[in-house]
């Protein structure tokens, strides 16, 4: 399963991913503070959930670290299919489990198709059909 690693806040950028309130999220945009005469410079980071959508906005210290999850993109089989459901096969563990199939994808997929998911802090999300 794949977890997290720790990366000062004065790293992110846009696009790079971070844990905020414990979600998985992108870094839409990141401010910093100039210190004060006896301060440390603060950081917005502006983020959106990976698995939810959730907009979050936090203030921190630059110096603090923040928690990097670490987002592994894994090839599976589609064995089955029910409703907006799919049950999957890895191609490298050859374990077994359902995947939600996307709005955006629900007409494209179908048994048989190799798709590219993601595991995030224990969460699988499908997100792309694999060209065959």
């Amino acid at each position: 399963m794949a977890g997290t690693k720790v990366a000062g806040v004065n790293q992110m950028k846009k696009g790079s991913y971070v844990v905020l309130e414990g979600a998985a999220c992108v870094v839409q945009d990141t401010q910093t503070s100039r210190p004060g005469k006896h301060g440390h410079a603060k950081v917005r980071i502006v983020a959106v959930g990976m698995l939810d959508g959730k907009k979050r906005d936090v203030v921190m210290p630059g110096h603090d670290n923040v928690e990097v999850p670490i987002v592994e993109k894994l090839n599976a089989q589609i064995l089955s299919m029910s409703g907006d459901k799919a049950n999957v096969m890895d191609m490298t563990t050859f374990e077994t489990f359902d995947l939600n199939i996307p709005e955006d994808m629900k007409g494209e997929v179908k048994e048989g198709s190799t798709i590219v998911y993601w595991d995030i802090l224990g969460e699988r999300v499908m997100k792309q059909l694999k060209a065959e």
